[in-house]
């Protein structure tokens, strides 16, 4: 029974943190508009670099993965796909060009969701469509045993569902007695509960939330990649998942977990666009996007892996901000030439 229901949202009272949570949305896309005009000159920059890491990020959480040098030229739409995985990688680039293109609103309906799915899965023999039986969600437990952790919607079910949660969709987007965001933020929940494909549910559900973030104005996830934060969450995103999926065929779940873990997604996002465009007022943007990319890095990382992740920044200017920051003592170097490996140093 979906959660994307009018009494859903009259039942559930919000505490005083979660308001604030969509406060703090609310204020950021009405600053948006400045901070862009602020920094033109960094937008294009970011809008390639979240493209990449969208890409990266919402691959992986699946399981799927490029070669570093291989990346940047497929998320670009620079390099044709060699294999099922580099196919997969250039299809979430499409979904994602064809998103960002639209001129006007898209019918949130079901032709919407198979045409996603279509785009970001491209070669595979049921893209742009339903699945053609029942799926389970298994869980692998510490000890390699197998649990069984939600069953979705049959697949006989799954058509009617989908047409009936986009129905609820535009019912209460029409109304305007709820803020959009709480119902796209739903929506989002509703769609990884009825699991309506073989594979690809959880990029499908990304895009589609990335496309009804943009009809209602947050324009953040053109600069910053929601995929990557969700990745960088990824225990908090199945946590909340599964608290807010129990009893869900009953419609007797939860879903205020799940809107904190959105909201507060969202919210980082916006902090981060912010940080990139009002913080280093005065520092040019390209070295300061360098840094700052730099400062991201988990473990070990290469000069190809930046350049892999900021395709539009020269090698010379790369390498000049590596040096500045190894003599302020932020990073350590190991090994020479093309075995050189980087470690940001803890503070």
């Amino acid at each position: 029974m979906l959660t994307l229901r009018q009494d859903t949202f009259e039942k559930t009272a919000l505490p005083v943190s979660t308001s604030w949570l969509l406060a703090d949305c609310m204020e950021f896309r009405g600053k948006q508009d400045l901070w862009s005009r602020q920094r033109p000159e960094v937008l294009e920059a970011l809008r390639q670099q979240a493209m990449i890491q969208s890409v990266e990020s919402s691959n992986r959480i699946e399981g799927v993965t490029v070669s570093p040098e291989r990346l940047a030229p497929l998320a670009l739409g620079k390099a044709r796909p060699r294999d099922r995985s580099e196919q997969e990688i250039a299809g979430y680039r499409r979904a994602l060009d064809w998103i960002y293109s639209r001129k006007s609103a898209v019918s949130i309906d079901s032709r919407t969701i198979l045409h996603l799915h279509a785009l970001s899965h491209a070669g595979a023999g049921d893209a742009g469509q339903f699945k053609a039986r029942d799926n389970e969600i298994i869980e692998i437990l510490p000890s390699g045993e197998h649990r069984l952790r939600f069953k979705p919607t049959s697949a006989k079910h799954t058509p009617a569902m989908i047409d009936e949660l986009c129905a609820s969709y535009q019912r209460l987007i029409d109304a305007e007695r709820v803020p959009p965001l709480l119902v796209a933020c739903t929506m989002f929940f509703d769609f990884l509960c009825i699991h309506p494909f073989r594979d690809g549910n959880g990029r499908v559900s990304r895009l589609l939330t990335t496309l009804l973030l943009l009809q209602h104005g947050f324009s953040v996830v053109r600069y910053v990649s929601l995929e990557r934060l969700v990745e960088e969450s990824r225990e908090d995103y199945y946590h909340a998942l599964a608290e807010c999926s129990q009893g869900w065929h009953e419609s007797r779940n939860t879903i205020l977990p799940w809107w904190n873990y959105f909201l507060s997604v969202l919210r980082r996002g916006y902090a981060d666009f912010s940080h990139q465009v009002e913080g280093y007022a005065g520092q040019p943007a390209k070295t300061e996007l360098v840094r700052r990319t730099i400062l991201a890095q988990v473990g070990e990382f290469t000069l190809a892996d930046l350049q892999s992740q900021l395709p539009h920044v020269s090698v010379q200017l790369l390498k000049k901000v590596l040096a500045e920051m190894k003599t302020a003592g932020q990073i350590a170097l190991s090994g020479r030439g093309r075995g050189a490996r980087w470690n940001v140093r803890q503070p």
